[in-house]
């Protein structure tokens, strides 16, 4: 039987590593850069070993960021006393793309998960803690919008009880149903994190 070339067979490997993509779409995606010119390849293998240099994390809210301190955080616009829990980055790019919260966010970097060795010292919690104390103006509410799943509904009844103990006159809710159960945020569109935001409720 014939075989590939180590080369692409190390290639299908890695790709198959990623999220969602299985050995037959892996094999898809390295034949097709087989195809196109080296100058392209050379871009794409650059952007990706360069991956890592030009991400720095928010020291406000811990978003992906240009700068220490992003620009979601930096907008006087934006309600600085409604602050949204959320598992990464992109449940928070999410949920701003619906373009009604005009809060700013809290990214907590995970989920709790003792399987995995995840505990709460893993996660931003405890600077969301700080953040509740020391934050001029004062945040009044916190929306907790971990995913739908398992782990993620185990972290935001973690978070509600910490707060409400700590902190019992802050009003403390979590978005409504409109994810389905076992989705996520990054994929859900639109209309659905607008009625998950607006049907959120007191937790």
């Amino acid at each position: 039987m014939t075989s590939l070339p180590k080369s692409l067979a190390k290639a299908i490997n890695e790709f198959s590593k990623l999220p969602g993509i299985g050995p037959r779409s892996a094999q898809r995606l390295v034949f097709y850069l087989l195809k196109r010119e080296p100058i392209e390849l050379d871009i794409f293998s650059e952007s990706i070993s360069k991956l890592k240099e030009g991400v720095i994390f928010c020291a406000v809210c811990h978003i992906m960021s240009d700068s220490p301190t992003c620009t979601i955080c930096l907008n006087s616009s934006r309600d600085q006393g409604l602050v949204c829990v959320v598992e990464e980055s992109l449940d928070a790019v999410a949920i701003d793309k619906s373009g009604t919260f005009r809060g700013v966010f809290h990214v907590l970097g995970g989920v709790l998960n003792p399987m995995e060795g995840i505990g709460a010292d893993k996660l931003a919690i405890a600077s969301l803690e700080s953040r509740i104390t020391n934050q001029e103006p004062s945040i009044q509410e916190i929306i907790i919008a971990t995913n739908p799943t398992l782990e993620g509904e185990t972290t935001a009844m973690y978070i509600s009880k910490l707060l409400r103990s700590k902190f019992p006159e802050l009003k403390l809710t979590r978005i409504a149903r409109g994810i389905p159960t076992g989705g996520d945020l990054e994929y859900a569109d639109e209309i659905t994190l607008t009625r998950a935001m607006e049907g959120r409720r007191e937790y």
